[in-house]
């Protein structure tokens, strides 16, 4: 149910980014950028959550599956827009 209530939360976030929900899950489960290996480094979990990077498929997979929340939470629909 926790889940469930953290998906609908995400979700009122009209503008929200992948990361922004990402960074929402962090908040709210106490995570930090050590805490995602399956993501990859210390490294690239900054570079993500700090905007140089932007998650791909493989790693919107594993987050989904992680938090229990559909893919779409971690799609930018600006993907790919100039």
């Amino acid at each position: 149910m926790k889940a469930r209530k953290m998906e609908e939360e995400i979700q009122t976030l009209d503008a929200a980014s992948g990361i922004d929900a990402l960074t929402f899950l962090m908040e709210q489960n106490g995570l930090n950028q050590s805490d995602f290996p399956e993501i990859g480094s210390q490294g690239v979990m900054s570079e993500l959550l700090n905007g140089k990077r932007q998650l791909n498929i493989n790693q919107i997979k594993k987050l989904s599956k992680r938090f229990h929340v559909s893919p779409a939470t971690f799609i930018d629909d600006s993907r790919g827009e100039t």
